[in-house]
């Protein structure tokens, strides 16, 4: 369900960008904008961005081999992050160029009555695209802020396109500011500055997005809620003595692995502990689908608890 709500997400990104930027590109060389020309690059860098993700999803959902035993989830992460490199390199890049270009050597705007409707339809249908992916975002937020929800999700396509969405709309609206201002003043210096901003947009929504793709990519812990459930279904079993702790990694959008350190009853056999890692890894996977591998290691609470504040003393340099 996530996947198909995510492939929705950039399917509408990708069709209204291909739209947008042909119809950037072609005002720009009519009227010569400056911030055109970047509002143009910046939607077409957009929609390469989209081909990248549904590649990426295609990808990921490749199942389990002998070289990737936990699956390819990981591919989408991988094209998010070239994605915000792209959307720094390409897209923020061009722009400054841009903007410094037409400041060194200004000319004049003709025919302003064609940016405005541009732009005007742009933010219709950039408006429409950013309210299916914020739909799809605010289906997982909760009671949770908006940043934090951002900083938690681990459905990299979707606040990707939700960024992309939001920077292109406040690009369109530096853009609108610069003609607006070089149609009024006759000064076409305002449609260069226009561009530099539009520039600092792409900058600041590529830091963002590259920093938490980067930490997907590492390997993030999975939601504490996955955790806390599978410590509860653990303590609940007879044959569990102490639940002790889970460590979760984040494989995938929708693929998680968990590894839980528990303490069996003492006079429990062999074939006993079997069958109640067993009845954990079935209650586990009936609540939490998206596990998809789950470790269990005998131990005591004592060790565990020693092992784990080792790592807190000595944390990696």
């Amino acid at each position: 369900m996530a996947t198909a709500s995510s492939k929705k997400v950039v399917l509408a990104a990708l069709f209204g960008n291909t739209a947008i930027a042909v119809t950037k590109l072609i005002a720009a060389a009519i009227t010569g904008s400056s911030a055109m020309l970047s509002e143009g690059i910046h939607s077409l860098v957009d929609t390469c961005n989209e081909l990248l993700l549904l590649y990426g999803m295609k990808r990921a959902q490749r199942p389990p081999d002998a070289t990737q035993p936990f699956g390819y989830g990981r591919e989408v992460y991988f094209w998010s992050f070239i994605v915000a490199l792209l959307v720094f390199a390409l897209g923020a890049g061009i722009s400054f160029y841009e903007g410094i270009t037409h400041l060194q050597h200004p000319t004049p705007m003709e025919r302003p009555l064609i940016n405005y409707a541009v732009l005007g339809i742009s933010m219709v249908f950039e408006g429409i695209s950013w309210w299916v992916a914020m739909k799809a975002f605010r289906a997982t937020k909760g009671s949770r802020g908006w940043f934090e929800t951002f900083r938690a999700s681990k459905d990299a396509s979707t606040f990707t396109v939700l960024f992309e969405d939001t920077a292109a709309l406040c690009g369109l609206s530096i853009a609108f500011a610069g003609v607006a201002l070089s149609h009024a003043t006759g000064n076409p210096i305002y449609d260069g500055y226009a561009s530099i901003g539009i520039g600092v947009v792409l900058a600041v929504a590529s830091f963002l997005l590259a920093r938490e793709t980067k930490g997907l990519l590492l390997g993030e812990a999975a939601h504490p809620h996955v955790r806390d459930s599978i410590l509860r279904i653990a303590d609940s079993d007879e044959g569990i003595r102490s639940a002790n702790g889970v460590l979760t990694m984040q494989l995938g959008p929708n693929s998680v692995l968990a590894t839980l350190s528990a303490e069996f009853e003492d006079d429990l056999l062999i074939p006993q502990v079997e069958a109640c890692v067993n009845r954990i890894e079935a209650a586990v996977r009936r609540e939490h689908p998206d596990v998809v591998a789950l470790f269990v290691k005998p131990q005591t609470a004592q060790v565990w608890r020693q092992r784990m504040a080792r790592l807190r003393d000595d944390p990696p340099s």
